[in-house]
C-alpha cells in the first residue's frame, strides 16, 4: 500500500516503477497528482475523453499522456515543471535554446532618423 506521502510518491523516481494510489474523486485524484515538488510527467487512463482534458488541465506537469505511457515526438516539447526543471527540449522549443537571437536594423534612408 502507498499513499502520496509515502518516498516513493513523493520523489521523481526513474526506472520501471509504478505506484498506485487510490481516491475518492476527480478532484482528490487531481489533488494527489500535483502533491509533490516535481512535474516531469504523468498519465491519466479513462474512457471519458472530457474527463481527461478536465484532469489534464488542471493538472502540474510539462508531459501528460491520455490512456498510454511515454510515447515521444521529436516535434513536441519535452521538459518539467517545478523542481523537475525549466525550459524544453525538442520541437522548435528545444532548438531555441541552442539559437543566440539578434536583431538588426538597417536605416536605408540618407537622413539620421532624429530619435535623439
Amino acid at each position: 500500500d502507498v499513499d502520496n506521502s509515502a518516498r516513493i510518491a513523493r520523489e521523481e523516481i526513474f526506472g520501471p516503477v509504478a505506484t498506485v494510489i487510490p481516491f475518492e474523486n476527480e478532484a482528490d485524484a487531481i489533488k494527489i497528482a500535483n502533491d509533490t515538488p516535481y512535474g516531469l510527467a504523468g498519465a491519466v487512463w479513462t474512457r471519458d475523453i472530457f474527463k481527461a482534458f478536465r484532469i489534464v488541465k488542471s493538472m502540474r506537469a510539462g508531459i501528460i499522456w491520455v490512456n498510454h505511457m511515454q510515447p515521444t515526438y521529436v516535434e513536441a516539447p519535452w521538459g518539467g515543471y517545478k523542481q523537475s526543471g525549466f525550459g524544453r527540449e525538442l520541437g522548435p522549443w528545444g532548438l531555441e535554446e541552442y539559437l543566440e537571437t539578434k536583431q538588426v536594423y538597417v536605416n536605408l534612408d540618407e537622413a539620421p532618423i532624429g530619435w535623439y
